[in-house]
């Protein structure tokens, strides 16, 4: 207990700062993945293959290589002085993009073929028909692997710890250095995960479960 207690605000400054890092990187990931999604099923060839190209790269490249490209490759050829938190955003939300397209095209899969061709033959564009017609249909059956896609980011957030961001692995660095004992410190950030995930699923049964009395 006394490793909580002597360490609060370090753990507070740790959890927040895996929390707004999920949150942030979850953002990027969700708008990033309905976009991506639209691009795979867009009637626009060279959309499909940028799309397909997006989801088949990052789902099969491993996130500690994203993580070692943003940091040691993008700073020196692309954008030179960014700073560590917004690398570890944008490797976490593209790499989880390439999960959240894919559950939204599987979503979309899910609505009947003859409510886009309806909407098309009354004028609408594919951009409309997506945004009012395919998409919120398609939201009841995406809701349920967002969870678990945005539980897996929580986790991989962890990796950021590594590359200078204050996080919980973070704090697990810097206590074990200090001479703590390795068990408490795994347990109190444990915990912290677990507060952080649960969250996010109960969050989303409360949206599951608005959007079945919607039904």
């Amino acid at each position: 207990m006394n490793v909580l207690l002597d360490n609060l605000a370090l753990f507070r400054e740790g959890f927040l700062g895996t929390l707004y890092l999920t949150a942030v990187s979850a953002v990027l990931a969700l708008v990033l993945g309905v976009v991506i999604a639209g691009f795979r099923v867009s009637p626009v060839p060279p959309l499909r293959i940028f799309g397909t190209l997006w989801v088949t790269l990052l789902r099969n490249t491993p996130l500690t290589l994203l993580f070692l490209v943003a940091f040691f490759v993008v700073p020196k050829v692309l954008f030179p002085g960014v700073n560590s938190f917004l690398l570890a955003v944008c490797a976490c939300g593209f790499y989880t993009s390439a999960f959240v397209a894919e559950a939204v095209r599987s979503g979309i899969n899910t609505v009947p073929m003859g409510q886009a061709e309806a909407a098309r033959a009354i004028g609408m564009t594919f951009t409309q028909t997506m945004r009012i017609v395919v998409l919120p249909q398609a939201t009841r059956t995406v809701v349920p692997p967002l969870s678990s896609i945005f539980i897996a980011l929580t986790k991989n957030t962890a990796i950021a710890g590594a590359f200078d961001n204050v996080d919980l692995f973070n704090v697990q660095k810097t206590l074990s250095n200090d001479g703590y004992e390795i068990a408490w410190i795994f347990l109190w950030i444990t915990i912290g995960y677990l507060v952080i995930t649960y969250t996010i699923n109960g969050l989303f049964r409360l949206l599951e479960n608005r959007l079945e009395v919607a039904r």
